[in-house]
């Protein structure tokens, strides 16, 4: 749980530093950091996805997941919160809203397969140095980012304890649960979420990312079944 919670500090100050620079960057440079940081981000949801995993169950996952999302119109709930993010710290005219910088970073620091397997080895080993790696990564990747949404990278700190705190808790009670095949899936679709944000990052696209959460829960359902019918 240390190690989460390291995680979200290192978010936290990341992002007050990047606040502190961001006065006197000018906005065409900042445009420039977003798209430079959204083709890394595109790197690492493609490493991630390619070469680990069941590419069957990965796609089945992500068409259920999607339509569980859509369903639910998680993206819809997700934005909802990163308004009241706006309520909380109103932006001027001109600047990111907080809503944006809070929803991007809170996605692509939550879902990837860093924070899913770093998360269940810390719950399940007590082992946090992937974390750690990962809180000196988001640490970077903080200051760019505020640099970029502004202050609403700093409220995703809380997501970021919230989230992988609940991982170390459930990889604590269901730790027989986590198997290779299991992790391996999930951080796999974890990493085409990654992917999906990164190429928003860059404008090329508009997915509505939150949609596809669900699929990293789908994804350990169907690898189980998978492995039932014996065709794990």
């Amino acid at each position: 749980m240390i190690a989460a919670i390291v995680n979200a500090v290192a978010v936290a100050i990341g992002s007050c530093i990047g606040l502190f620079v961001k006065k006197g960057i000018p906005e065409k440079y900042t445009s420039a950091i977003m798209q430079a940081i959204g083709l890394c981000v595109m790197l690492i949801g493609i490493e991630g996805a390619i070469g680990s995993g069941n590419v069957l169950i990965m796609i089945v996952s992500m068409v259920l997941g999607t339509l569980v999302g859509m369903l639910l119109d998680l993206d819809g709930k997700v934005n909802a919160l990163g308004k009241l993010a706006d309520k909380l710290v109103p932006q001027k005219e001109g600047q990111p809203s907080a809503a944006a910088g809070f929803v991007a970073a809170s996605l692509l620091m939550c879902v990837g397969a860093m924070t899913i397997v770093g998360s269940i080895e810390a719950g399940l080993r007590g082992d946090g140095s992937l974390l750690y790696t990962k809180s000196i990564m988001d640490f970077i990747s903080s200051i760019f980012l505020t640099l970029s949404l502004g202050i609403g990278v700093l409220l995703s700190s809380v997501t970021i304890l919230v989230v992988q705190g609940g991982i170390v808790l459930l990889a604590v009670a269901l730790a027989p649960f986590f198997t290779d095949p299991i992790i391996s899936a999930m951080s796999t679709v974890g990493s085409v979420t990654i992917l999906a944000l990164g190429l928003n990052l860059i404008g090329v696209t508009k997915f509505k990312v939150a949609n596809f959460l669900p699929a990293i829960i789908i994804a350990p359902i169907l690898t189980i079944l998978w492995s039932l019918v014996g065709l794990g």
